[in-house]
């Protein structure tokens, strides 16, 4: 499986993915939220920001990326497709895709947070490094950086 780039086709297998994997991302709670997530997705689609992995038609993996912030902005993969590679495949290419020469950020859940085993062995991986604590949504989070 590949990442490419995400397009209006893909829109509606990208919010099932994200419904279903809503409940461990802060922000998505609410059908308005989810319905303001939707819009965000199809901007950074137009911009060619968004990859997706799919599995035939179904969008089994995303990430939103933002040049303008050099940032990695959202992450997830389909709980049935985890432990597959699939988000180093996705975080690989957006790498990629972002400058270098400059710092890169994400904010992801702070060390305590069971949802966060996963994707801080992933940035850590990467060579991301711990960063300032931060909020997102009323949540506690915590900033990686990769530095140039």
């Amino acid at each position: 499986m590949e990442a490419v780039f995400g397009d209006n086709s893909c829109i509606d297998s990208w919010m099932q993915l994200v419904r279903e994997v809503s409940r461990s991302f802060p922000g998505l709670e609410t059908e308005e939220s989810l319905d303001e997530h939707k819009q965000t997705v199809l901007k950074f689609m137009s911009k060619k920001q968004a990859l997706c992995v799919r599995n035939k038609e179904t969008v089994v993996g995303v990430l939103l990326f933002s040049h303008s912030k050099n940032m990695i902005c959202c992450l997830a993969v389909d709980p049935e497709y985890r432990k597959q590679g699939l988000a180093s495949i996705l975080l690989r290419k957006a790498l990629d895709e972002l400058d270098r020469s400059k710092e890169i950020t994400v904010s992801t859940f702070r060390e305590n947070d069971d949802k966060g085993i996963a994707p801080r062995a992933l940035y850590k991986k990467f060579g991301f490094q711990e960063g300032e604590m931060t909020e997102e949504f009323g949540y506690p989070n915590q900033v990686f950086v990769l530095y140039p």
